[in-house]
């Protein structure tokens, strides 16, 4: 088997949709594995500008075979919207959705709604997309609607009727007043336009890889927001590390050749939980500003820090990563000087070069940062011997810290603007 996987390292937005459309060019089936429209990849082709949240990325290029995997959560209306948007550009390419995924109802978008409001100051932070509410209808099993169940008119308005019924009283607790015949109305439209594209794909992504077809599989979110290894519980409701890659799709992990862990040059996040190297300075109002720092989703504003190589490293680690794709190098330029945090203070005076899975301790941590020479302002050319001294040098001690090498470096947001190494 022929299996990459791309990664993010980071508490996402790490510029995964960049990186996997240019891997995608020598792919010939790309697919999401987990998450749903919580997700937001952007890939910049000359002027234009597009932006996903449950197709692969990997499908802007021509020809490919895309695939939206079993353990994806998938809001109908999105996918309708994406998908028309897809198929007006007609480069050849095509889409399929997994019978296993599962399907975002009207209510999990309210509960996810209310769940926020009553948590006040301690909320999570959710896209408010309805992602945790669906996940956890997953793993009820009984209040669950998958893609099989739209294969077919009946069986779906059946399954909705009985999982309505199954949550009346939750709905009058929270307030949840659509009748059964009003969200038939909406969906039935939507369920008649996606049910041709209903596959059984882990057999179908099984026998692609064993006739020798490349397979890319794309994450989403990052490691550090995994429900089982990020700061919990400031994190998703799915595994974006490797495991997630495996159960999302039924390729077993003896046929991947290659893990591409993509992090940013510096770090950011958007909501709550703990972010060691958030700067509260010109200096982190500067990364905002020049890095274009706001969700792909939500709009919201992202905080901005040094890069951290104590989260870094662990990602790597837990992840089996054999290669880096840096992302957002350019925004750095212009900058006097460049910290990377190597090492944490605890509040007993200890240091630690490890990332600590107790959240309430990692929120308690004092990065010990390692300084560097920054370079000018000037564009950065995507060419590695064209880059400014400081800048490769800069590269050359993420890899030393990080323990693998940088493979690709993103001068700029375009698909050009890639440097191979």
């Amino acid at each position: 088997m022929a299996v990459s996987v791309v990664l993010g390292l980071q508490w996402g937005d790490e510029g995964k949709g960049k990186i996997v459309d240019y891997y995608s060019a020598s792919a010939d089936v790309v697919v999401r594995a987990t998450g749903g429209n919580n997700a937001g990849h952007t890939v910049v082709i000359g002027d234009k500008t597009y932006k996903l949240h449950l197709l692969p990325s990997g499908l802007f290029q021509d020809n490919k075979t895309g695939v939206l995997g079993n353990g994806m959560v998938i809001d109908l209306q999105v996918l309708c919207k994406e998908l028309a948007e897809f198929e007006a550009r007609s480069n050849g390419s095509k889409v399929f959705i997994s019978g296993k995924a599962h399907v975002i109802m009207p209510w999990h978008k309210h509960f996810d709604a209310a769940g926020e409001t009553a948590s006040g100051i301690k909320k999570i932070g959710t896209t408010g997309r309805g992602i945790g509410p669906c996940y956890e209808a997953k793993a009820n099993r009984s209040s669950a609607i998958r893609f099989y169940d739209l294969t077919s008119g009946e069986r779906f308005e059946k399954k909705v009727q009985e999982v309505y019924n199954l949550l009346k009283p939750r709905f009058e607790q929270t307030g949840f007043t659509l009748s059964v015949a009003q969200i038939l109305a909406e969906l039935e439209p939507l369920r008649e336009k996606l049910a041709p594209f209903v596959i059984d794909s882990t057999n179908f992504l099984l026998n692609c890889a064993e006739s020798g077809k490349e397979i890319l599989i794309e994450g989403a979110q990052g490691a550090l927001l995994d429900f089982d290894h990020g700061t919990f519980p400031f994190v998703t409701s799915s595994n974006p590390t490797i495991g997630g890659a495996f159960t999302g799709t039924g390729l077993p992990h003896s046929g991947v050749e290659k893990v591409i862990g993509v992090t940013k040059a510096y770090t950011t996040r958007v909501g709550s939980g703990p972010f060691p190297t958030k700067l509260i300075d010109a200096d982190g109002d500067y990364l905002q500003s020049k890095g274009a720092e706001f969700g792909t989703t939500t709009g919201r504003k992202r905080d901005c820090g040094w890069l951290d190589v104590v989260a870094l490293r662990y990602a790597v680690k837990i992840n089996g990563v054999s290669e880096l794709a840096l992302t957002k190098l350019d925004v750095l330029g212009g900058l006097e000087k460049i910290k990377v945090a190597t090492s944490y203070a605890l509040p007993n005076g200890s240091v630690t070069s490890d990332f600590p899975e107790d959240t309430a301790v990692l929120a308690g941590v004092e990065p010990v940062y390692a300084e560097f020479n920054g370079w000018g302002n000037e564009s950065l050319l995507p060419e590695w011997e064209k880059l400014p001294v400081n800048a490769r040098s800069y590269v050359g001690e993420i890899e030393k810290l990080a323990g693998v090498p940088v493979k690709l470096v993103s001068v700029g947001p375009e698909r050009t603007q890639t440097i191979a190494l």
